[in-house]
């Protein structure tokens, strides 16, 4: 008897349920999809119990944008390659991207002839940049060889996820509730936050997190 053939195992991630839905019959037909599920957090607790072979993932889903997300995995030693579906054709975005460590990025009109390429291209190993925005990326880096400074980048792991979760609409209480911390270490934060990017409203700090990408308009 001929063994079967095991085919590699995708994780997808994204909020936007018809997208979901057209990705779960393109990735069907070539590989293995274990799971799909629609915020950053969701996609490190799948990551850590399916263990998929690769993950394709969106950059702006709610509670933990996808960056964060894969920032998050690879500070816990998970090294599964991710490549990033996305509308967002910013090279800014692209170089965050891979600077977290993904393995590909591609925009989201060019899924059907694109995402497959840069799965299989992520799981042999290599790199995956949509032809759309290599060019603009690779010159980025011959004139810009290391990223500008990022304000958000002096922010903790925690921060971060509280200063997405404030820009989602979430109250103090309901963001303690969700990182199960209490209220006023919420509070701490946000004022910590403020401090340090030197913002003084909450407007401001919501303003912050819309520019850099924590949140989705």
């Amino acid at each position: 008897m001929i063994a079967p053939v095991l085919r590699p195992r995708v994780l997808l991630a994204d909020d936007h349920r018809l997208v979901a839905e057209g990705l779960k019959t393109l990735l069907a037909a070539h590989f293995d999809l274990v799971g799909v599920v629609e915020n950053g957090r969701a996609l490190i607790d799948a990551a850590a119990e399916l263990r998929p072979d690769v993950i394709v993932a969106d950059i702006g889903m709610p509670v933990l944008n996808g960056i964060d997300a894969l920032a998050q995995l690879r500070r816990g030693g998970d090294r599964v390659p991710v490549v990033f579906l996305t509308m967002h054709r910013e090279v800014g975005y692209a170089r965050r991207a891979l600077e977290a460590g993904a393995s590909g990025y591609v925009l989201k009109h060019s899924a059907p002839t694109e995402l497959i390429a840069a799965v299989r291209a992520a799981l042999e190993g290599r790199k995956y940049l949509t032809p759309a925005l290599a060019g603009e990326i690779l010159e980025s880096y011959k004139q810009e060889p290391t990223s500008s400074a990022d304000p958000s980048a002096s922010l903790t792991t925690r921060q971060r996820e509280i200063l997405q979760l404030l820009a989602e609409g979430h109250s103090a209480k309901q963001i303690g509730s969700q990182l199960t911390i209490s209220a006023r270490t919420v509070e701490f934060h946000k004022y910590q936050m403020m401090e340090v990017l030197g913002i003084h409203s909450n407007a401001d700090l919501i303003h912050f997190a819309i520019k850099h990408g924590f949140v989705e308009l």
